[in-house]
């Protein structure tokens, strides 16, 4: 039979209680050691022996050590990758283009192997000045830019603020739009920094999969990679410091401005940045010397992730093109 606290010494029953609440407590706290445990931080050396290619390389740009890769010879073409994407995504893009084209490829900040900013800033004019720096590290003069997502905002930017210096434009789905009314809403809540703790494997996972256009489904390997690199030691932090801080700036303005040949591209499946922004886009690009657009049915806003190799072919037949 059970206790009936009523008939026990009121003493008693508060000692009874007490002792339930220590054992609920410990239960508690041995949970969520556990759960901490689980999700405790990869070492970024752990992480680089597991991801850095043959081609990889660091540079310390501004007190940020950048991964990046380097690969083939002939005109630059410098990718820049999604929000809590990495340079591995580009894979099937380099394939396409490396036997004619040098393509350099970057992990940005709070992302990939390049990880945290000491400095703490992920706002977007630092993000476009270690851009600019790393860009000048190399010695790229001049460069066909190509970004997807954050990636087609910096590209925006840096196209925007020296078009002397890239010959032309690729824009994946791009989402700046989509970016500017989401920070109307302001930036991550202090309760989503439980990110930084505890971060199933399902949520990269969820993201993935609502980013591929049905029924095209993400790898295990895809989520793997993605989940690795977001446990990479103050990558959390810095991801979720990255969205609080980002503001897309006056991106209309800035993509009225462009004055060099433009490759637009879009998922119609895109949930994230809709395909109705494509048109805004076209008109927006309108004083551009030429632009050509290409859409794909049932890809979603994770194009490169989804449809990689067959974009990369048309980016290919783009670029071989003379202006």
């Amino acid at each position: 039979m059970g206790t009936d606290l009523k008939s026990v010494p009121a003493r008693s029953r508060w000692r009874f209680i007490g002792r339930t609440l220590l054992v609920l407590a410990a239960l508690g706290i041995v949970g969520l050691g556990i759960a901490l445990w689980a999700y405790r931080d990869i070492p970024a050396a752990e992480l680089e022996a597991r991801y850095a290619g043959p081609t990889s390389r660091f540079i310390n740009i501004d007190g940020v050590r950048m991964h990046y890769r380097d690969e083939g010879t002939g005109p630059v073409v410098v990718l820049f990758h999604a929000n809590f994407s990495n340079l591995i995504d580009w894979d099937p893009w380099v394939e396409a283009l490396k036997d004619r084209y040098r393509v350099v490829r970057v992990d940005m900040t709070s992302h990939g192997l390049t990880g945290p900013d000491p400095t703490g800033d992920y706002s977007l004019p630092r993000t476009l000045a270690l851009t600019e720096k790393f860009i000048d590290a190399l010695g790229i003069d001049k460069a066909t830019l190509g970004g997807t997502s954050l990636g087609g905002t910096v590209a925006i930017h840096y196209t925007a603020r020296h078009p002397d210096r890239v010959e032309r434009l690729i824009l994946l789905s791009p989402g700046s739009l989509e970016g500017k009314e989401k920070m109307r809403s302001g930036g991550v809540p202090k309760a989503g920094y439980v990110l930084k703790y505890i971060l199933p494997r399902a949520l990269p996972a969820a993201m993935l999969r609502s980013g591929f256009g049905p029924p095209a489904e993400p790898s295990e390997e895809l989520i793997d990679r993605w989940y690795d690199m977001w446990m990479r030691e103050g990558q959390r932090e810095a991801q979720l410091d990255r969205l609080s801080q980002y503001v897309a700036g006056d991106i209309e303005g800035l993509v009225r401005s462009i004055r060099v040949p433009v490759l637009l591209l879009w998922g119609e499946a895109n949930s994230t940045a809709k395909f109705e922004q494509s048109v805004e886009f076209r008109e927006l690009l309108k004083d551009a010397p030429s632009l050509t657009f290409i859409s794909y049915p049932g890809v979603g806003h994770m194009a490169v992730e989804q449809a990689g190799a067959e974009i990369g072919r048309d980016v290919r037949a783009w670029l071989d093109t003379p202006l």
